[in-house]
């Protein structure tokens, strides 16, 4: 049976679950919901009604570690799963501090209490440590990506994008070639394609799209 993918192109949670299904070589239908006017069908799926959401069947997965997990456990050609148990630790914090930090920083006019300088500045303080681990090495955990790089890297790169200037600016240079090797893989190209918003009646639209992984 193929999986439904409610999914939404920059959303970095539907952009790793995504990045997971590729690396698995899991074919999926894919509904490209447009968050301000979601469908009925993502909502029936998932009362959360958050991207990503994927259906196989009667079983529902709305929690993108999730879906990645569910992709890997099934086919992991690339090994992302054989990471150190530490790696699940750094997705913790991406998902976790870094994120609220990196929220009340990029959305600051939802927080008027808070100086999004210093949420900035939180989530900065993460990725310092990210920053020393990918001293001399590729990844987080030596040559190759595993699950701890594509769990955290979408979050990382909407950070960057807030204000790239400034990203740019930092001396993190371990960290800015981590992010820039992964932005101009054709990886970030597959996983990045754009599809038409789906409404309930079109005809099934297929990912991965012809890219390539």
């Amino acid at each position: 049976m193929t999986p439904i993918l409610y999914s939404f192109r920059r959303c970095p949670y539907a952009m790793r679950a995504r990045l997971a299904l590729v690396s698995a070589g899991i074919t999926c239908e894919l509904r490209e919901v447009v968050l301000r006017d979601k469908p009925a069908e993502l909502i029936a799926a998932s009362p959360k009604a958050t991207v990503p959401v994927l259906v196989v069947g009667d079983q529902v997965i709305d929690e993108s570690r999730d879906i990645m997990l569910w992709a890997l456990n099934r086919n992991d050609p690339e090994h992302w799963l054989d990471m150190p148990a530490e790696g699940h630790v750094l997705i913790d914090q991406i998902e976790g501090p870094f994120k609220l930090a990196l929220d009340r920083y990029k959305y600051a006019s939802r927080h008027p209490e808070l100086d999004p300088m210093e949420q900035r500045q939180i989530a900065a303080n993460v990725l310092r440590g990210f920053d020393a681990r990918l001293n001399g090495q590729d990844w987080l955990f030596g040559d190759a990506p595993t699950l701890a790089d594509m769990a955290t890297i979408t979050f990382v790169r909407q950070y960057a994008m807030t204000d790239k200037n400034w990203f740019d600016a930092q001396p993190w240079t371990n960290l800015s070639r981590w992010l820039e090797t992964f932005i101009a893989s054709p990886r970030f190209l597959t996983i990045m394609g754009k599809y038409p918003r789906w409404q309930n009646g079109d005809p099934a639209t297929w990912f991965p799209n012809t890219l390539g992984a």
